[in-house]
């Protein structure tokens, strides 16, 4: 995680940013630390990256790579405001001893790439390129399953879909093209299907345990859902980080040793 040291809506590089409105830095680090302390409490181990000044987006550590069997894969963004994060990324990793391996093609991280038991799901559509997904099979030997954005409102996967466990997932089906939803009814024919009242607030944008689901409080259609199929939703508040187009998911790289 990154704390927000340095949050604000600067520029406009996806629909939820508008640079007029104002943002609150001090209210962003507090939501953030309520996200924090949650993992904490639950057992979960945090490692922090310095934020570097002059990179507000860097609070959404998803988005600054992929770790798979202690191997991490950088990456390379889209926009240029975005560009000098994935080297501080890749850079912690390097000082923390994990095998690196430098993306020769556009990827946003875990922002499009999810991790569900042996496979990977990869977004693309906006941000992330196909030949990026090729690309990372040949790193991790893992399944890439492709899965095309259409709506620009879910620009990255991790907007439109949620990893809940090995086996299951949750997501908007709209936010997909129409054949990478007949492959998501084939792969996950039992996934909880979110209502767009909960996609639109980035209720998907939640990050689970196997067991807790931390999530934006207003997805309540998705939180009842959960706790039917046996999880633990919690709801925190990243309100003020929704400003930039992220929520619980977007701060939140998971570390797979």
């Amino acid at each position: 995680m990154c704390r927000p040291t340095h949050f604000t809506v600067s520029y406009e590089i996806n629909p939820w940013m508008h640079p007029t409105v104002p943002t609150d830095t001090d209210l962003a680090v507090a939501q953030w630390q309520e996200l924090h302390d949650t993992y904490v409490r639950l057992g979960h181990r945090i490692e922090l990256i310095d934020p570097v000044e002059g990179l507000p987006d860097m609070v959404y550590a998803a988005n600054g790579g992929l770790v798979s069997d202690g191997v991490m894969y950088t990456a390379k963004f889209t926009y240029p405001q975005r560009m000098p994060e994935g080297p501080a990324y890749a850079q912690w990793f390097t000082d923390h001893g994990y095998r690196v391996h430098t993306a020769t093609e556009t990827n946003e991280g875990e922002g499009d790439i999810l991790t569900v038991g042996d496979y990977v799901l990869a977004g693309t559509g906006f941000r992330t390129s196909t030949a990026s997904h090729t690309e990372l099979q040949e790193v991790i030997g893992k399944p890439v399953i492709t899965l095309r954005l259409v709506d620009p409102r879910f620009y990255h996967l991790d907007t439109a879909l949620m990893v809940l466990s090995d086996t299951e997932i949750a997501y908007y089906p709209e936010a997909f093209s129409e054949g990478s939803r007949r492959v998501l009814e084939r792969l996950f024919p039992d996934a909880i299907v979110a209502t767009e009242a909960d996609a639109v607030v980035l209720g998907l944008n939640g990050v689970s345990d196997g067991r807790h689901v931390i999530h934006n409080p207003r997805a309540t259609d998705l939180a009842a859902a959960l706790s039917e199929r046996g999880f633990e939703p919690i709801g925190i508040d990243t309100s003020e980080l929704l400003k930039g187009g992220g929520g619980a998911k977007c701060c939140t790289l998971e570390i797979r040793a």
